[in-house]
Parts: structure tokens; sequence; C-alpha cells
């Protein structure tokens, strides 16, 4: 006989106003029936997988992904491994666990977004926060965050995701005060979190972006300690692809 319309409504406020403690689920779980515990055990097994489905759509939109991407038919043929680092290893996310960092360098449109993008997406479906921005997009939202008199906040914010990308480092050249909000989100990051950074320059043109040799070296020597370089040769995807083509 299913319940009445009042005991399920005690079900629903209960459940809402507290979260459920050891001991009490060992308490019910010894005093219930077979059947009671077994429609308990379904119960709570049906809200933890509700949970962690809200957290990872909750990840996801926090991650800010330009146009989520997966590794669904992505071509690895322009990617070259590092020693100690192939695809098994990466699509693990054990560099996470190790807050190594990831830099992926090479010519343009040969997939480097891509990868960095769906490790962010694959990050968030493990349960793992991920943060994605373009290195233009995270200066100026540093800088936002400065002038109104909370960069500590955001960038603790920053910080508290396991794996944080940095897209399109080069593309644009830094200010001064840009570089050194970039310097920031690299020297609190050091061994605290994993960077993943894109980028089309070898590292001996940093100098140029940063505006700053000594700046870029001292970020390049955090990256290096521990990370990886995956590097990235070939046509780009989007010329073999482009509806405009010379005949």
């Amino acid at each position: 006989m299913p319940a009445s319309e009042e005991l399920s409504r005690r079900v629903v406020e209960a459940g809402r106003s507290c979260s459920l403690t050891t001991a009490v689920l060992e308490e019910w779980s010894r005093l219930g029936t077979p059947k009671q515990v077994e429609y308990l055990a379904e119960y709570l097994e049906a809200e933890r997988a509700s949970r962690e489905a809200s957290k990872r759509v909750s990840l996801l939109r926090r991650c800010a992904l330009p146009a989520p991407k997966t590794f669904a038919g992505y071509d690895w043929s322009a990617v070259t491994w590092p020693e100690g680092l192939d695809r098994d290893s990466l699509l693990s996310l054990a560099f996470l666990d190790a807050r190594e960092d990831l830099v992926l360098m090479g010519d343009v449109g040969t997939g480097k977004t891509h990868m960095a993008s769906a490790l962010c997406a694959l990050a968030c479906e493990r349960r793992i926060e991920a943060r994605f921005f373009t290195a233009s997009s995270l200066v100026a939202r540093l800088r936002r965050a400065r002038e109104e008199g909370r960069l500590d906040r955001e960038a603790a914010q920053i910080g508290r995701a396991g794996l944080l990308v940095i897209d399109e480092l080069g593309f644009l050249p830094l200010d001064a005060e840009g570089a050194r909000l970039m310097f920031l989100v690299f020297a609190d990051a050091y061994e605290r979190q994993s960077v993943l950074i894109t980028t089309n320059l070898e590292f001996s043109r940093w100098g140029s972006v940063f505006g700053d040799d000594q700046m870029a070296a001292a970020v390049i020597d955090r990256i290096v300690h521990h990370g990886r370089l995956i590097q990235f040769r070939g046509e780009s995807y989007r010329v073999r692809h482009a509806l405009m083509r010379e005949e």
C-alpha cells in the first residue's frame, strides 16, 4: 500500500532539513526488515546519483568552456608525447593528482585548445573542479577584480580549481600590470594545482609575451619543475576543412 500523503511529506521535509550521519544510518539499517533496508539503500543510492549529476552540471557551468569538447573522434596524429606520458595516462587525469602542469605547444589549429577543453570536461565529469580562461580574459578578469578591491578573493576562487587552463598564451602581449597579474596566478598555483597552458610560442619567446625576460623565466621555472611539454605539429584542422580554399 502506498504511503499516505502526510507520511510522504514528512519524508521529504526531513530529507531536506538534514544531512544523514553514519550512526543514524547504521542504527536504522539494523532496525529495519530486509525489505525496508533494501528500499532505504535504493533511495540513498538514487540520492547519491542525483547529487553527483547535479555537481557535474554545476562544475561544467562554472568551468565556462567557450565550446565544450570531448575526445570522441579526436585526431591524435599531431601530438608528440614526452617521456612518461601517453594518451592513456593523460585521459586517466593522473597528472591532476600529482599537481603536474602541462604545456601544449605548437602549430595553430592542431588541436591544442580542443584537448584542453576536453580535459576540462573530463575533469568535471569526474567531479574535479576545472576553470578555463584565455590568457587575455584571465588578465581582464583579474584587472577588474583589482580595480574593485577583490583581487585576493578572485585569486582564491581561481586557486580552488584542480585544473586551471590558460589558453592562447602568447597570442597577445601583456602590458606590465597584466604580466604581474598573470605571474600571481602561476605563483599561487605552484605545487598546489595543475595548470595547463596552450601556446604557439617556444619558451625562448615568452619574454616578449610578459615584456620582461626575468618574469618569463620565473614563470617557466615553475612550470617545468613539475610539468610536461606536449608538442603539436601539422596542418591546421580549420585550414584542411575550410570552405574557402584556393583551387
